[in-house]
């Protein structure tokens, strides 16, 4: 029987960053000293609240409601440092919005990549934080407040992982194989299922055939489309029973799930229900 895992960070309310304003310089010096203390990389967010500005320094539109935005670290060989499985607060006050926003964003960019992070970000018509980021030109500057830890992973804990995403759900599954992949100590094997609306919704598919190529038989990716477009090479509907029947190994798998309500909920079987595989096959 696998093991179900909800992997969705917490909402935090912008307020949180009025304090942070103030607090800025003084992080940063903190985390400079302790760099140059040590000789490593400096950690832009080692952990606790950070209440860093970074400029973006790139914007390109990967689909047709999706853009990857690279935003500058301080320094050129800084990096991250977020630990497997985090992602970090963004804060900002929305134009034309009379009250400031605050939403995680998962990083697409490793721990230890120096100089930049990255973000993937979906454009909801109505997301006050989602449209902000999208009308963000290079240069302009977007608050990071605070990193937010999610499953603490244990290399080789589990031999096999199911990853189950769905639409922007993506980021933290990608960030995920991408840790356990370039782990040499790591061994477990990954299967990824991921369900989106049509062919142009399915994103990172490059990075991911390169993961299939790099690690045979550790990685592989099934993709399901709901609306696939005229001669699509997927397999049309929804993460279903079947299709979880089809890719999850008999000997069980510690499955994690992140996407839309609806997912979870089939996934899952609501909050502080058990779920889990038991519910997808006995």
């Amino acid at each position: 029987m696998a093991m179900f895992q909800r992997v969705r960070p917490s909402y935090v309310i912008g307020g949180v960053a009025a304090a942070g304003i103030g607090l800025t310089l003084l992080s940063q010096n903190l985390m400079s000293e302790a760099s140059a203390s040590t000789g490593a990389p400096r950690k832009v967010f080692p952990g606790g609240p950070a209440f860093v500005s970074l400029p973006l320094e790139s914007s390109e539109m990967v689909n047709h409601n999706t853009k990857r935005l690279r935003f500058k670290l301080p320094e050129p060989d800084s990096v991250t440092g977020l630990p497997l499985e985090s992602s970090i607060v963004t804060f900002a006050w929305p134009k034309g919005s009379w009250r400031p926003d605050g939403k995680p964003y998962t990083p697409v960019t490793t721990a230890d990549e120096p100089g930049f992070l990255e973000l993937l970000v979906k454009h909801y018509p109505n997301g006050r934080m989602s449209t902000h980021l999208h009308s963000l030109q290079p240069g302009d500057r977007l608050r990071f407040v605070a990193p937010i830890k999610g499953y603490a992973w244990t290399p080789n804990r589990h031999p096999h992982v199911t990853l189950i995403a769905g639409g922007a759900g993506i980021t933290p599954m990608y960030q995920l194989a991408q840790g356990i992949l370039r782990n040499p100590e790591d061994t477990t094997q990954i299967t990824l299922v991921f369900g989106v609306n049509s062919d142009a919704d399915i994103l990172l598919k490059d990075e991911f055939d390169r993961f299939e190529r790099q690690y045979p038989g550790r990685f592989r990716a099934t993709y399901t489309v709901s609306r696939p477009g005229t001669g699509s090479p997927y397999r049309k509907g929804y993460v279903t029973k079947e299709l979880l029947q089809e890719v999850i190994p008999e000997n069980g798998s510690k499955v994690f799930v992140c996407g839309p309500p609806g997912l979870e909920e089939a996934m899952l079987g609501g909050e502080g229900q058990a779920g889990g595989f038991g519910a997808v096959r006995q």
